[in-house]
């Protein structure tokens, strides 16, 4: 054992504290000389401690034992089954008693097979890592961060393909702590694999141009191959080819057919390809040409005048239904704008309207909808995405008088409708709760064998009580249609109300009967309607759309539960009947901006419309008599969004599509609604990260005007859309950001910057005359676009590519090794590891908080002894004499001789105190008498 100190030079402090000690022993007593001889000793003593703790004493043992921890590389490329544990174990069967060992498996991650320890067995390394990248300098720094005591080792076991990190970086600072890096090479066996390297063609294309793809082929193996080449998810191409060893080039042939941003894929397919993950690559190319717009019908065959006046204004069109929407974000990116005409928010469901919206807010596409009796309000878009996007609501803020109403819902709430059935309907119960006024009357009966009133029929006086009731209905049991609709129909007679409706909603069959005919009659007689809806495949369609029918309500055949919420809302509207307005009227200009042109010189007649009301930041164009808006707009983030409350069918607007100026009306609005993207001022490069994949985009200076502080990127692929990154500025032009996405593929990537990314609870204005630029693009005060689209590739990982016999990577492990002072171990020799003795190693040991202790313990006796009126002498004395009677009893006879000496002088003992005690006397008695 040893003793070191981390300032030494503190204890130059024991010079004045021998000097202390001096004196507190010899200086003048208040107190008898024992305890004050006591005390200072006991505060010299704490004293000392306390120099010592100052100058950083430790105390130390001298040790000599291995600690390793091997690092297992289990990345694809490296996979050697079960050898690496093989080895490991053959090399600890050299090891030490007192040696201790560790393990840590990593691919992009790393993670602890076993935590440092000496007798622990081997386990086996089954530790959850990510294959598909190597981050050797991970398992590195979680390595570094396990050793305790002993000669600190890491044994890296891999192949040296890392691509995330430098192990080399991580190596000079284990260096720096005496940290050793031994390496084995892991030697991975030739394969047959041929791989796609890389897939390029022309940025940039015009309508109708032939381009050519090329494709960078590396194969370890010749044979025939079959390449594949898609354009947006379509197949545009086959060729066979003839496959060498090693690196060939394939070009393939393609026809700009549409404009817009395409995304393209080639695929490899060759017999014998014993690797699938390297055989595909991606790329993308924007085409320029006419305009695309995406019609979508709600009626087939309702599109007619759309098409024409859309293709009069050189704009390509395509008509397809709702229920073919695309449900992937990047298929939306052909389209410059999407225009819903007369469509039902029932039959779109959920995922699609987020897809939209999301496509307009963070990409740039435009939006616009047109009205109809399945429309707007009618449509059940109450608090959806498509309304958020929209510049009108769907609430008509208390402009016209609506009629009192009545509702009752009736809920399955059977065990069959447990998850997000039973959510969905309850969002959709409590979405139609929200639509309705505080004198509306709303009841909701949820059933299973057995009625159960969630909420009795109220007035909605207290909304907030209603939602929550609603949001508790729990799943259970079995289904009985009858006696819950029973039970309702009975209620809803007794509510005092205009119109009365139940809607009834199940996804299973009945277990009872009843007189349905003689029920649905009764309320007949008493106004009330009934509509029905049917979720899933097990409903019992027959008897619901038969109670629909006798109810005189309307049935809905529900597959995709998240049209739920969208089915209720529109109940609830057409209950009300006020949301189309059938009186004719001509428009008025209201606030029109650079529309106004287009609108001068007279508007035809408009006959009905649907009742909406104009978001606080948009921008009227025209209005009706009410007033309600009849053609807004506003723009959504980075996209742009009309509203047209009239049809286009000409049902309602029939002097509009027969005016000579409709189609250019018309197609000048839908042109407002495009992308306002200019020349990217962007070069966007992308690299592998820890975390996902790291986005560097450098911006140009756009002459003097400010760069901003940050950028927001929106990326979006074949799956849901990722949500929004911010770029911060590391450097003047440069920004950087972390991707939370790292599977391969191409992907719409948009860049604003961030002041000019508008949220969702704060839409910028429309813009009109006064930002829009010449050629159509609107810049932020940067100078920057306010929005840029573009396309983005994450390759397949490097993992899997094929590494020729110069990319090997033995010599950064050799290089590491080296740069350490590690090893370069062998398979044959896993002896090795602990071949070498153990450099010795100090032991520390941490007594600090112990000599805390006993400085307080020294204190605190310091005080007793001069404080505490103890007869210290005495308590000497008491622990004294069984000493001193052991040492009488072994001297025996000499202390029979020494008595008579003791006993005169004790004797003179007590005649000195008798002579003081008088003499004391005396002294008080004459002090007495002056």
């Amino acid at each position: 054992m040893g003793v070191q100190f981390d300032h030494p030079w503190l204890l130059l402090l024991l010079i004045p504290l021998a000097a202390f000690a001096v004196f507190a022993m010899r200086g003048p007593a208040r107190i008898s000389m024992f305890r004050h001889r006591l005390a200072a000793s006991l505060r010299t003593a704490a004293l000392l401690l306390l120099v010592l703790l100052l100058a950083g004493v430790q105390l130390y043992t001298v040790q000599r034992q291995h600690e390793v921890v091997y690092a297992v590389d289990r990345s694809s490329s490296s996979d050697s089954g079960g050898e690496d544990r093989e080895w490991i174990a053959s090399s600890l069967k050299e090891k030490g008693a007192d040696d201790e060992y560790a393990v840590v498996s990593f691919g992009r991650d790393a993670s602890a097979e076993q935590t440092i320890s000496a007798q622990s067995p081997l386990s086996d390394l089954s530790a959850a890592v990510d294959p598909d990248y190597t981050n050797a300098q991970r398992a590195l720094q979680l390595a570094s961060g396990m050793f305790d005591a002993g000669d600190p080792r890491i044994v890296l076991i891999s192949d040296g393909q890392e691509n995330i990190g430098s192990m080399l970086e991580t190596g000079r600072l284990l260096k720096n702590r005496g940290i050793a890096v031994d390496v084995l090479e892991k030697k991975s066996e030739t394969v047959q694999d041929a791989s796609i390297d890389s897939l390029s063609l022309p940025g940039k294309l015009y309508l109708g141009e032939a381009f050519t793809v090329e494709a960078q082929l590396r194969s370890t193996y010749s044979g025939t191959a079959e390449i594949r080449l898609y354009e947006d998810n379509a197949e545009i191409g086959t060729q066979q080819v003839e496959v060498e060893r090693g690196d060939s080039t394939v070009l393939l042939q393609g026809l700009a057919k549409r404009p817009g941003l395409h995304r393209y894929r080639a695929e490899l397919t060759m017999t014998g390809d014993r690797q699938s993950a390297n055989n595909a690559a991606f790329a993308f190319t924007r085409v320029a040409g006419s305009p695309s717009v995406l019609v979508v019908e709600g009626k087939p065959g309702t599109s007619a005048n759309i098409v024409n006046a859309l293709n009069a204004g050189l704009i390509d069109t395509t008509v397809i239904a709702p229920q073919v929407l695309p449900t992937q974000l990047a298929d939306y990116a052909q389209y410059d704008s999407i225009l819903f005409n007369n469509v039902s928010g029932d039959s779109l469901g959920q995922a699609k309207m987020d897809l939209i919206e999301t496509a307009v807010r963070s990409y740039g596409i435009g939006f616009m909808m047109s009205g109809g009796d399945q429309s707007f309000g009618l449509g059940g878009y109450f608090d959806t995405p498509i309304e958020r996007a929209l510049p009108v609501s769907m609430e008509l803020e208390g402009k016209r008088e609506i009629p009192e109403l009545g509702l009752i819902l009736v809920i399955d709430r059977s065990g069959s409708m447990t998850g997000s059935k039973i959510e969905l309907a309850k969002e959709a119960a409590m979405r139609t709760v929200e639509l309705m006024r505080a004198k509306d009357t709303v009841g909701v009966v949820a059933f299973d064998d057995q009625p159960w009133w969630v909420v009795e029929p109220q007035k909605l006086t207290d909304k907030q009580s209603v939602l929550e009731k609603i949001q508790s209905i729990p799943s259970a049991g079995g289904t009985n249609i009858y006696p819950a609709l029973s039970s309702a129909a009975d209620a809803i007679k007794e509510v005092k109300a205009q119109r009365k409706h139940i809607i009834l909603l199940t996804d299973g069959q009945s277990a009872g009967g009843g007189s349905y005919e003689d029920l649905l009659a009764d309320l007949g007689k008493n106004q009330v309607t009934v509509s029905s809806v049917a979720v899933g495949s097990d409903a019992d369609r027959g008897l619901l759309q038969r109670v629909a029918d006798l109810g005189k309500g309307r049935f809905y055949d529900v597959q995709d539960e998240t049209t739920l919420p969208a089915i209720f809302s529109r109940e609830a509207v057409l209950l009300a009947r006020t949301y189309v307005v059938d009186k004719p009227f001509v428009p008025a200009v209201a606030d029109a901006g650079d529309w106004a042109p287009l609108l001068a010189d007279g508007l035809p007649q408009v006959k009905a419309y649907i009742a909406t009301s104009a978001k606080p930041s948009a921008q009227t164009a025209l209005v009706s008599p009410e007033p309600d808006p009849l053609l807004a707009r506003w723009q959504y983030g980075s996209g742009r969004s009309v509203a047209w409350t009239s049809d286009l069918t000409g049902e309602w607007s029939g002097d509009w599509i027969s005016w000579d100026r409709f189609a250019n009306v018309l197609t000048q609005t839908v042109k407002w609604t495009f992308p306002q993207f200019s020349a990217s001022p962007y070069r966007i490069e992308t690299s592998l990260a820890e975390g996902g994949t790291q986005l560097s985009v450098t911006a140009a200076q756009q002459g003097e005007a400010p760069l901003p502080d940050e950028l927001v990127a929106s990326v979006g692929g074949d799956g849901a859309a990722v949500e929004p990154v911010t770029l911060v500025q590391t450097s003047p032009g440069q920004y950087t950001g972390m991707l939370p996405v790292s599977d391969p593929g191409a992907y719409l990537l948009n860049l604003s910057p961030k002041s000019a990314e508008a949220v969702e609870d704060e839409p910028g204005r429309a813009s009109g005359t006064e930002t829009a630029a010449e050629n159509g693009t609107e810049s932020t005060a940067s100078g920057l676009p306010a929005s840029t689209g573009t396309g983005l590739v994450i390759p397949y990982s490097p993992e899997y590519r094929i590494v020729s016999a110069s990319q090997e990577a033995g010599g950064r492990l050799a290089e590491l090794a080296q740069l350490t002072g590690g090893r370069l171990l062998s398979w044959d020799d896993p002896a090795a590891v602990y071949a070498q003795p153990a450099a010795p190693h100090k032991q520390m040991r941490d007594w600090t908080s112990l000599l805390l202790a006993v400085v307080l313990a020294l204190w605190i006796a310091d005080i007793a002894i001069r404080r505490l009126a103890v007869p210290w002498e005495r308590l000497a004395a008491a622990l004294a004499a069984p000493f001193a009677a052991a040492r009488r009893r072994g001297s025996g006879a000499a202390e029979s001789e020494a008595a008579p000496a003791e006993e005169g002088a004790m004797a003179r003992l007590s005649a000195a105190k008798r002579r003081s005690t008088a003499f004391r006397g005396g002294e008080r008695d004459r002090q007495s008498a002056r």
